[in-house]
């Protein structure tokens, strides 16, 4: 078999994060009635936070404005205790800044409220396997600022930081094929190698860079110009 059956059958795991109920509940009932399993919903930023290390979503669909605590804030602390979940922002607002401060949190993606019930399916599916997913227009400001965050002059050198650890050729090569923006699932296709595999190589990779995020990744990536080979 080519596709696990994890990949066929369980469903995805999905918490809807929004301060206005009829929104939240709207969202939530799309979601469940395509398929997949919302294990929560929250209504504030401390409740967000608590209820998604409980439920341990795949996804997280999240708005920024809440209250008690941002959404960014609550961004960084629910990827920070657990580097596995996936941040689908769902937001009013579509300024730069606030996409960027998203992405910078750990969100893996970005999309505007006035997308489709369609469209945030998608989303959320593509989301769950590691894809970034943008609103259209957004991915290329996002790729920007990783470029223009790389090319900023690096702090001077600890001179008692150890030697950057080695990267095996597999895990480079699947570096720069992050840093181009394939998906998983593309990286796995074009490397002939399982999901799972591609999934165990970018935490191997995270762990020995100490790096936090697919975010730290690429601007890694891109700082040493693998994006470019």
């Amino acid at each position: 078999m080519t596709e696990s059956s994890a990949d066929r059958r369980d469903p995805i795991k999905v918490m809807v994060v929004d301060d206005h109920p009829m929104w939240r509940d709207a969202v939530a009932r799309d979601l469940a009635e395509s398929g997949f399993e919302v294990v929560a919903t929250a209504s504030d930023g401390d409740q967000a936070v608590r209820r998604a290390k409980a439920a341990a979503p795949d996804v997280l669909v999240l708005d920024l404005n809440l209250p008690a605590k941002p959404g960014v804030q609550v961004c960084k602390e629910v990827v920070a205790a657990n580097p596995a979940l996936r941040v689908l922002v769902l937001s009013a607002s579509g300024e730069h800044a606030d996409v960027l401060e998203a992405v910078k949190s750990g969100a893996t993606g970005y999309l505007l409220k006035s997308a489709s019930t369609g469209e945030l399916q998608d989303a959320v599916r593509r989301t769950a396997v590691g894809d970034p997913v943008f609103t259209p227009g957004l991915a290329g400001l996002v790729l920007g600022e990783y470029r223009r965050l790389a090319s900023e002059p690096a702090p001077a050198p600890d001179t008692d930081e150890p030697k950057a650890p080695r990267l095996t050729d597999r895990e480079t090569e699947v570096l720069r094929l992050v840093a181009k923006g394939l998906s998983y699932k593309q990286i796995a296709e074009r490397l002939v190698i399982s999901h799972r595999t591609v999934q165990n190589h970018v935490q191997n990779t995270l762990g020995k860079l100490q790096l936090h995020n697919r975010v730290e990744l690429v601007r890694y990536a891109i700082e040493r110009g693998l994006d470019d080979e």
